[in-house]
């Protein structure tokens, strides 16, 4: 998590807390305690939203880092087995060189 994620969640509350200020002042209710209930709310809902934005974010960095370490294995091994099928092949071109080189040999007698 990164400190500009920290900063945008605090602005994402801050901005809930004075959008809804201003918004219940705008239309005078003369119930106070209710005010501070619905601001209180809707921090809280802002809270709640930025915390599940930054849970879901550090869940796709956790795939991501999982997807690159499979990734890194399977290069790894796909290139193990390239290098054992070339040295089997190989050791097949070998014989089979020296097989037909014998049977040259052979036809030239």
């Amino acid at each position: 998590m990164e400190a500009r994620d920290i900063i945008f969640s605090i602005v994402m509350i801050v901005s809930s807390f004075v959008l809804t200020y201003k918004w219940m002042t705008r239309f005078a209710s003369t119930n106070y305690s209710a005010d501070a209930v619905i601001v209180l709310a809707a921090m809280v809902l802002m809270g709640a939203l930025a915390a599940m934005i930054l849970s879901v974010d550090i869940r796709l960095r956790r795939i991501e880092s999982l997807m690159e370490s499979n990734e890194r294995a399977l290069r790894i091994n796909i290139q193990s087995v390239e290098e054992n099928l070339d040295r089997k092949l190989n050791i097949v071109l070998n014989k089979t060189n020296n097989t037909v080189e014998e049977m040259s040999k052979r036809m030239y007698r």
